[in-house]
């Protein structure tokens, strides 16, 4: 197979590594790294101040140092889950000059990879001479977004990809419009960066940025009724949430919750390991959740409401519960059976459907295919 010349455009939301861009920010990394393994040209273009970073091995560093990052200026974009849905365009932006320098060097490049979930990257591919696949990272949220998903989609037939098929059905076809043909991806980590625990202590854990959409309250209401310690991780997006959640709290409950902080994958790892359960309850359609596959990594049970990504994920009763979306009573329920579970099986499911590997050639025949022009074939 050929070298191909690719070229990332990272989420505009934040710089890699901020943790702004949530799990979106290691599929970049970790897309950027299993193509360069395979022998691929890569190159980044992300928001002013980005690394790839928090991967202790050498290896993994000196493949980190074959990646170009290309630091682009201007400022982030919001992000689309804290928007409604007529939001206004931002303009000088780093999403706005990234796709200026995508446009300046295109030549360079057999194909740009776009992450950013905005209507630019979809309204410019018109225009370019180099293909575009677009890596959708979230739901339908935006009605600007949608049309221009739509529009391109009927000009570029199965250029858009997903992570689940759950994720791909929140967008509707207008009336007299074909449906979107979508190439469900999935995702995928280094399960050599995760270590497996097989004697977890008594504490659950929650993963993710901490904003409204995430439903952190869920999560803390089930560990409180079910008088167990909880364990959050994550980048603090929105300081009023957390603010109103730590002021809600009796004190026998605050002396359940400790904030661990945005921790790197290392320390991340290591410290979920340790955890009996991860709780996941996010009060929207999760795309994927790429925590879910962490915790399955270091042998930790889900418990995950019944709908978006996560319940692709979750093998019910084999390596978690699923629960009906705001069952506080079902989730205290799993939480009482979560030994049940064999923390063996879910390393396997990791091991088996989200290595590296195995994603890396889901994608590489995925843009082998775009770039050929048999994709619509």
């Amino acid at each position: 197979m050929n070298s191909l010349r690719l070229l990332i455009l990272s989420t505009p939301v934040g710089p890699l590594g901020s943790g702004r861009g949530g799990g979106v920010e290691l599929t970049v990394a970790n897309l950027a790294r299993v193509m360069r393994q395979r022998g691929h040209r890569v190159a980044i273009a992300a928001p002013a101040g980005s690394v790839l970073s928090g991967q202790p091995a050498a290896r993994t560093d000196a493949l980190d140092c074959q990646i170009e990052i290309i630091q682009v200026s201007g400022s982030c974009q919001p992000t689309a889950q804290t928007q409604n849905r007529s939001a206004p365009v931002i303009v000088g932006s780093a999403l706005a000059n990234a796709w200026a320098y995508a446009r300046q060097a295109q030549a360079n490049y057999d194909l740009l990879i776009n992450f950013a979930y905005d209507w630019l990257p979809f309204y410019l591919t018109p225009f370019l001479t180099t293909p575009v696949a677009h890596f959708v990272s979230m739901g339908s949220l935006n009605d600007c977004l949608d049309e221009a998903i739509f529009q391109l989609s009927a000009q570029f037939p199965a250029t858009l990809g997903a992570y689940t098929r759950s994720q791909a059905d929140t967008f509707v076809s207008p009336t007299g419009t074909a449906p979107l043909r979508w190439q469900i991806l999935g995702s995928a980590i280094d399960i050599a960066q995760y270590d497996y625990c097989d004697r977890p202590g008594d504490s659950l854990a929650w993963v993710g940025r901490i904003s409204p959409e995430k439903g952190l309250t869920a999560a803390i209401a089930a560990a409180v009724a079910a008088n167990r310690p909880l364990k959050i991780f994550g980048k603090l997006e929105t300081t009023d949430y957390w603010q109103s959640i730590q002021q809600s709290l009796s004190a026998t409950a605050a002396a359940l919750i400790t904030y661990c902080g945005f921790l790197p994958t290392p320390q991340l790892q290591q410290a979920l390991g340790h955890c009996q359960a991860l709780l996941v309850t996010p009060q929207w359609v999760e795309a994927f959740g790429i925590g879910v596959i962490e915790a399955l990594a270091c042998g930790v049970p889900v418990i995950a409401y019944r709908r978006g990504g996560p319940a692709e994920i979750v093998c019910h009763g084999k390596t978690g519960w699923l629960v009906e979306p705001g069952d506080r009573a079902g989730m205290v329920a799993a939480i009482a059976q979560i030994e049940q579970i064999d923390r063996y099986a879910c390393r396997q499911q990791a091991e088996t459907m989200y290595s590296l590997a195995a994603w890396g050639d889901r994608c590489e025949q995925w843009f082998n295919q775009i770039i050929s022009g048999t994709i619509g074939s």
